[in-house]
């Protein structure tokens, strides 16, 4: 658009929505004067990828005058009383292969091969497009462990920094998500390497290779499955100035999730996916140093109990709906 100030400004009174923004970087600075003579709120949408590049330049330009929306998945609020969370947890969260689980595999071979032949070199992915897509697949398969950054090097014969470089993107491009470690006592031995998670369980599934509910069950990584899904569920519920941290420390207490306030740890969470639901002496150890008032199991049966060790048992959407708001 050679004019664009002229045309946008007949519409001041309006929303105006921009999709596909990126695509026009150099709207940044021009959406910058016409808010500045108009600070009326909500007068542009900006709809685009999640593009490190673009939130970059967004945040520069418009520092001050700018709200991100994160545009998640489905999450199980939105399709609960349903009971659809097997279904969810298998096939994930994008609308298409979520509603049409005959061809939920077909769709998730074409969005890995799109995304990698040509979006993420678009987004900006400084390394080759098959790496990125390799780094990944083996992401899926470290889904819920330790990243060492070293050994994932030494597989794709690229040095550790280069290594942090492409996961940094791939977190910053919203494709997997790096957990960091709780630590407020330097004293204490504790380990301080992230956790990564796939941050959609169907893409996950996909990169290991699981199309039905029964290979998940009978799979090595079914545990950790569940626990990067439950924590994808919980994360977009959050009330605001919240985070998430997980701990471990080398003598063996740990939680799978610390929710702080400020820096002030205010809830424990293990999530376990077994039928043996009790608290291990790691869990009873870490609330205990910890000091967090809620502390909970969660679990893939819907039921609701107080146990004496501090830690109530409660099924994923019964947290959601009745415990996490309070949190």
């Amino acid at each position: 658009m050679e004019d664009a100030e002229t045309f946008l400004k007949q519409f001041e009174d309006r929303l105006i929505i921009i999709d596909e923004v990126q695509r026009k970087k150099e709207l940044f600075p021009l959406l910058r004067g016409l808010i500045d003579q108009n600070r009326k709120p909500g007068r542009f949408l900006l709809l685009g990828p999640a593009a490190p590049d673009l939130l970059r330049n967004s945040s520069e330009s418009l520092a001050g005058r700018i709200a991100y929306h994160e545009l998640t998945h489905f999450i199980l609020p939105e399709i609960y009383p349903e009971d659809k969370t097997e279904d969810l947890w298998l096939r994930g969260g994008f609308p298409d292969p979520f509603l049409k689980e005959k061809y939920w595999m077909a769709w998730m071979n074409n969005f890995v091969r799109t995304y990698f032949e040509r979006d993420i070199i678009n987004l900006g992915f400084p390394g080759a497009s098959i790496t990125g897509e390799r780094l990944w697949t083996m992401l899926a398969h470290l889904h819920g462990n330790l990243v060492n950054f070293s050994e994932i090097g030494k597989s794709l014969e690229l040095s550790s920094h280069t290594i942090k470089t492409y996961i940094q993107f791939l977190e910053n491009a919203f494709l997997i998500r790096l957990i960091n470690p709780y630590y407020s006592n330097l004293k204490k031995r504790l380990v301080k390497t992230p956790k990564v998670y796939i941050r959609d369980s169907g893409v996950m599934h996909y990169l290991i290779g699981i199309e039905k509910l029964d290979q998940l069950f009978g799979h090595p990584k079914k545990g950790a499955s569940w626990e990067g899904f439950v924590i994808e569920q919980i994360i977009p519920l959050l009330p605001q100035n919240r985070k998430i941290y997980f701990y471990r420390t080398l003598d063996g207490a740990e939680l799978d999730l610390v929710i702080t306030k400020g820096d002030q740890p205010v809830a424990g969470i293990e999530i376990k996916f077994g039928t043996d639901v009790r608290p291990s002496r790691g869990n009873t150890e870490a609330i205990q140093f910890l000091k967090t008032k809620q502390n909970f199991i969660i679990i893939r049966n819907d039921e609701d109990y107080l146990l004496s060790t501090g830690f109530r048992i409660c099924g994923l959407n019964i947290f959601l709906e009745k415990y996490l708001p309070s949190i």
